[in-house]
């Protein structure tokens, strides 16, 4: 088990530091993320994250829906040949 409220304490010192955001956890678990923050990353209402436990404190990361990657690889093939390709990898499944 991870330490949290040393963690904490050293988080509010850095960010005072650096003027970073400190928000609250609330008795249920839930904490806002700063308005610039998720306009920053993308994170808009409904979004999902995934939230993971690293050396340093919690790291949250949007999950990309798949509607926003459309065009992504744009430029790196055409559509008939994505098709071929798939194609090509369902004969050898």
């Amino acid at each position: 088990m991870h330490d949290v409220k040393i963690m904490q304490t050293l988080d509010q010192d850095k960010a005072r530091a650096t003027d970073a955001n400190i928000v609250k956890v609330t008795r249920r678990g839930q904490t806002t993320i700063p308005l610039e923050i998720r306009k920053k990353c993308g994170i808009k209402e409904g979004d999902k994250l995934i939230v993971e436990l690293i050396d340093k404190g919690v790291l949250f990361k949007p999950i990309r829906k798949l509607s926003d990657m459309v065009g992504i690889d744009a430029g790196h093939a055409t559509v008939e040949e994505v098709d071929k390709m798939i194609d090509k990898l369902r004969e050898e499944y």
